[in-house]
């Protein structure tokens, strides 16, 4: 019983994800190769699961002073773990439309508050991508996705070697200019000056943009944006795509530019070709997307133990910023060459790069969490999310294949739900592959549709690419 009394203070960003505007969750899919065998699941519960950190077996509740804290609980397994029943049919098909539909139903659904604020659904019936399903549902006030993916890889092991550590994709900064590395530092400084100078103004500018969406300037109501109130509270689809690592690096090789500005102008393109195709006006209207990013300085998923750490950079909890960028519309001079897109994300992408409104934007939301308290911050996110159009945001899996439990696993993507957005785009990398998961208004988007217009602007930019 002594673990129970455990609490801790709960973060700015844990109070804020959870008021009564914003309860915003995670999602994480494992698609296993092999049937699930569910005879390990007590033992995964108790002891993988539940140890990764204190959070999972805590509720939120309000202390004698006022203050949010997370407070230890006794945790019942028949609350969190769901193992729900599906119809028998032979069909593969069929369990695909109703694994859908299951999904659509959850994606919706909140946790009680009075329990931990967490679940994990056991779907033992075959899809087209896998002969079982595990779906992790994470409250977003528990961490953000770097470090709920952190926790849930820390579950798993390599599939080939188990005692070997999973690895992940380097993020290789830039190397110096050679003309930097040399000479005296007032050069350096003067031939930096222009960049300096801009970075500056790109920074009020992007700031200032910001806070205007966040209060007056809205999207235009297009096919991918309604208007309508209360979005979050509406059912929703998930539709997915797999793209060839191989064939992205072959694109970002032939045009110079990274795998990023291929994803990110693949996107764009995809985005402007379902508008043109649902109402062909919209192909130039105005449209925004709102890039969610991890702002810690490292270039990997730390330990779970790291992060728990307060003094790691990969520190567990939200650290998180955005990014806004208009969505280029879609000319003539751009239908016939869709390398455009990619040439534009990548020049939109290095202008972002060079201005510091992420980091004035955490400073923002930061100083309102102090003047205002979480209600308010919330409502700044919720109004800029529901002024925008889309909302991308990406996290890096491991380059080997996984398994949990001796469960070797065929695919790892992710989602994000709780927020008014009509489109959420969300891109995960493992092995060779990465996984694009719309999340997408049912009533209101075409999911079939719009997928089909990602899977073409993707085609089109490859050949394009292949043929230069």
């Amino acid at each position: 019983m002594e673990n129970l009394e455990f609490s801790e203070p709960v973060s700015p960003s844990g109070r804020y994800f959870n008021t009564t505007l914003l309860c915003a969750y995670v999602f994480g899919f494992l698609e296993s190769e092999i049937p699930i065998d569910d005879s390990q699941t007590m033992y995964l519960f108790k002891d993988v699961f539940l140890p990764i950190n204190p959070r999972f077996s805590s509720i939120m509740v309000t202390s004698k002073d006022g203050k949010k804290i997370w407070k230890r609980v006794e945790v019942k397994p028949e609350e969190h773990l769901k193992f729900p029943k599906f119809p028998e049919n032979p069909s593969i098909e069929f369990y695909d439309q109703y694994l859908s539909d299951y999904v659509s139903m959850i994606l919706t659904e909140k946790t009680p508050q009075n329990k931990p604020l967490w679940e994990i659904h056991v779907i033992k019936y075959p899809t087209t991508n896998g002969k079982g399903t595990l779906i992790f549902k994470l409250h977003h006030a528990l961490g953000d996705g770097y470090s709920l993916m952190g926790a849930l890889l820390s579950c798993l092991q390599r599939a080939d070697d188990p005692s070997l550590p999973l690895s992940f994709p380097s993020k290789t900064p830039a190397a110096a200019k050679a003309s930097e590395s040399s000479g005296n530092a007032k050069k350096c400084m003067l031939k930096r000056l222009p960049s300096i100078v801009s970075s500056f103004f790109y920074s009020l500018s992007d700031s200032g943009w910001s806070i205007m969406k966040a209060r007056i300037l809205k999207d235009d109501k297009t096919p991918i944006r309604s208007g309508f109130e209360a979005c979050e509270l509406k059912p929703f689809t998930l539709s997915n795509m797999s793209l060839s690592l191989d064939d992205i690096k072959g694109i970002k090789s032939k045009l110079g530019v990274t795998i990023n500005d291929v994803v990110t102008g693949m996107i764009f393109y995809g985005v402007r070709l379902y508008m043109q195709e649902m109402k062909k006006k919209s192909k130039r209207a105005e449209s925004t997307a709102v890039v969610m990013l991890n702002t810690r300085n490292i270039g990997g998923y730390r330990s779970v133990k790291e992060m728990l750490n307060p003094d790691s950079k990969g520190v567990w909890g939200n650290q998180i910023s955005f990014l806004q960028v208009s969505i280029p519309k879609l000319s003539e001079g751009r239908i016939s060459n869709p390398l455009e897109f990619v040439k534009e994300a990548h020049k939109l992408i290095k202008r972002k790069r060079r201005s510091f409104s992420v980091y004035v934007i955490g400073f923002i939301l930061a100083l309102e969490m102090k003047l205002r308290g979480p209600e308010a911050v919330a409502k700044n996110i919720y109004n800029t999310l529901e002024n925008s159009s889309v909302v991308v945001s990406n996290l890096m899996g491991p380059i080997e294949e996984m398994a949990l439990a001796n469960h070797p696993v065929n695919g790892l993507y992710f989602t994000m739900t709780g927020l008014p957005e009509n489109v959420n785009i969300t891109i995960m990398s493992y092995v060779n592959t990465l996984r694009i998961t719309m999340r997408t208004m049912k009533g209101f988007i075409d999911e079939q549709k719009f997928k089909n217009c990602m899977e073409k602007a993707f085609e089109v930019i490859f050949k394009a690419a292949m043929e230069t």
